[in-house]
């Protein structure tokens, strides 16, 4: 290495340390001019001999050229959502099903939950490669380029390791204000809250905007399983990627026991004001990675995390009408229709009233002054109303006894609180039924937009899903705003939609408590809707996702003859009935991984995780993330922990990685 190479490197090596103390740990070692000015002669020498910059350079925060758009990024393994708790009560019930399903010896760790954007970070070999956002869970978002703008995210780590990390990219209070205070000079209009600034930020297509915003970053968890880099519980790991370079939140704690958790809450409720970054909660984990395997997921979020929503801003105005609406399962649900007011940053003119018991139990009436506040920071909700200020002579709101659609008579399930329209050929019904089948994560169908919709029944061009499938281009001529080539284009588009796969199909039904993951799992599962039709109790709840509820729900839904007609109109109109996804048919595979669950655990060191994970599945194996009586094989690598503990006391088959590199061969 000559001179100029050595004082290049120097440099890079300089900055990364500097970058790191002022950026991460928020301990500046030098004055910002001896940064600069180090920069300064990085950004000539790189400019003199373009040869010498490094892809970790950190010269190449500053943004590059403008972004044609954003490319989409599979996550190696999903990006959860938590479930919610918002009083004592909430928080005491998740400790109690916590302790009842893995004993009393737990203990838990409390972090401020970070009110920005979800990202995932991916390295290879200690270097910054990919960074995207969270997106619907399972596919988001390649933006990598502003990332690489935001100067707490390292490009190079301290180890060369290969990782995915997951976070949340923030735009701190100072950085908030600096900028509205900009826009305003410039007559721009205002961010409402530092979160939509942050993520407006980082979906900007010119990086420069993004490194002009002065984001930062919190990581909390890698993605994957953890423990093949050592490591057994939560904290352990945050001090982990800490080590590595990252910056995690020093606030966090760790809880013996759930009164400490409260503490911890009470003491951030109040201190959350001068904190120089927003919050809108507090997440608390079982720390223990063995327990949290043992716990699970639901279909939707894992059972040994939860997130406590604070307290929301409440606001007073007047409620002047309340709205009817019927949705695709028949629940009435009334709607306050308010005077505009700003609540946490926007206006809200509508409120969800829930049901007809809390508008009786809170005595909500027309012309009333309410409070209103946006439940987890979301959704507006009438807390209360104002009673010395309750104008003369109102009466209290009735609902009505019959749909406000098809004028059956509504009724109330035993044990639901929910006024139901149970007529099968409600409009209403129909309508959303309808709406939800074509939408983009169902069956997909471009060109159905609510107002087609509304314009077929109508019409009485349809009266099911399945009628769908029997529209031609010319009738549609007559619908409003319907030229030759829209009717051509959506009549296109629903025979295209009759080759999804099952789990779209599924989802389209609009099965009671079957959303779009559990659909997949489903489908994956039966591969075809008769054999989903003959499931029995038994065969549905052993599926690990599947629980009594769903499972009830869907033997209900399938026991019904009017749906047993719609599925036969459906396969009739040539509507694939079989899962045609990704899935091994291990059946055909001559191979000893054939139909086995397998699990990895531990650092695996001749292949990396995914690439052991593609091969096993490309050889009919299932690739579980943790041990259970289902399990066939455990591959452990080196510093493997509970799972190869539990494996050992189930008496699972275990193999070391140069055993599983010699099957592979």
């Amino acid at each position: 290495m000559n001179e100029l190479e050595q004082r290049v490197a120097e440099l890079n090596k300089l900055l990364h340390e500097y970058g790191h103390a002022y950026y991460v740990m928020d301990n500046p070692v030098v004055p910002d001019s001896v940064y600069d000015q180090l920069l300064h002669e990085l950004i000539e020498l790189e400019a003199q001999n373009p040869s010498l910059i490094y892809p970790d350079s950190p010269t190449q925060r500053v943004g590059g050229t403008v972004l044609a758009g954003f490319e989409k990024v599979e996550h190696t393994t999903r990006m959860l959502s938590l479930s919610n708790a918002f009083n004592e009560e909430d928080l005491r019930d998740f400790d109690r099903k916590i302790r009842e399903a893995i004993g009393e010896q737990v203990s838990y760790v409390c972090e401020l939950k970070i009110d920005g954007l979800a990202i995932a970070l991916r390295y290879e070999n200690g270097v910054f490669m990919q960074g995207a956002t969270r997106g619907d869970g399972s596919v988001g978002e390649d933006i990598t380029a502003n990332l690489k703008t935001i100067k707490a995210i390292p490009l190079r780590l301290n180890e060369p390791v290969t990782i995915e990390v997951r976070g949340e990219a923030y735009m701190p209070k100072s950085s908030f204000d600096a900028l509205n205070a900009r826009r305003a000079e410039q007559g721009e209009e205002l961010f409402a809250n530092p979160r939509n600034a942050a993520a407006g930020s980082l979906r900007q297509l010119d990086p420069k905007i993004a490194a002009s915003r002065n984001l930062s970053t919190f990581i909390y968890s890698v993605g994957g399983d953890a423990e093949q880099y050592g490591i057994n519980g939560h904290d352990e790991m945050l001090s982990y990627l800490q080590a590595l370079g990252f910056k995690t939140n020093n606030e966090r704690l760790a809880c013996a026991s759930i009164d400490d958790v409260l503490a911890y809450i009470e003491k951030w409720t109040a201190a959350r004001p001068h904190l120089p970054y927003e919050i809108d909660g507090i997440v608390i984990k079982v720390d223990s990675f063995a327990q949290q395997d043992e716990l699970g997921f639901t279909a939707k979020s894992p059972r040994w995390a939860i997130a406590y929503k604070f307290p929301a801003e409440e606001v007073m105005t007047t409620l002047f009408d309340i709205e009817l609406t019927v949705g695709r399962t028949g629940v009435v649900t009334p709607t306050a229709i308010l005077a505009p007011v700003q609540v946490a940053g926007t206006t809200v003119q509508r409120a969800s009233l829930h049901n007809e018991d809390l508008i009786r139990e809170k005595d909500i009436r027309l012309g009333d002054t309410v409070i209103i506040r946006k439940a987890g920071d979301i959704i507006p909700e009438v807390v209360s109303v104002v009673l010395d200020q309750r104008p003369e002579g109102t009466t209290p709101y009735e609902m009505p006894s019959h749909c406000i659609a098809c004028d059956s008579e509504l009724v109330r399930i035993e044990g639901e609180v929910a006024l139901r329209c149970v007529n099968p050929a409600c409009a209403a019904q129909l309508a959303e039924g309808i709406k939800h089948f074509v939408s983009r994560n169902a069956m997909n169908i471009d060109g159905l937009g609510e107002k087609v919709v509304e314009q077929l029944l109508r019409e009485q061009y349809i009266a099911d899903v399945a009628d769908l499938y029997t529209l031609e281009v010319e009738p549609l001529l007559a619908l409003e705003r319907m030229g030759q080539k829209s009717a051509t284009n959506l009549v296109e588009a629903i025979d295209k939609s009759k080759t999804n796969s099952l789990e779209r199909l599924l989802f389209g039904l609009g099965i009671r408590h079957v959303g779009e993951k559990a659909a997949k799992i489903l489908a994956a599962e039966f591969e075809t809707i008769d054999a989903l039709r003959e499931a029995t109790m038994e065969q549905l709840i052993a599926i690990h996702e599947i629980g009594d509820k769903m499972a009830d729900s869907i033997i209900a839904y399938f026991d019904n003859d009017d749906v047993g007609h719609l599925l036969e109109k459906l396969q009739q109109a040539g509507v694939n009935m079989t899962f045609t996804g990704k899935k091994v048919d291990a059946s055909n595979i001559d191979s000893f991984f054939a139909g086995k669950t397998v699990v990895l655990t531990g650092k695996l060191t001749q292949l990396t995780r995914n690439e052991a994970k593609a091969k096993l599945e490309a050889l009919g194996a299932t690739v579980a993330g943790s041990v259970s009586k289902k399990t066939d094989l455990v591959v452990a690598g080196e510093d493997a922990g509970s799972k190869l503990a539990k494996a050992e006391q189930l008496g699972i088959e275990v193999w070391d990685e140069a055993r599983l590199v010699e099957q592979f061969a």
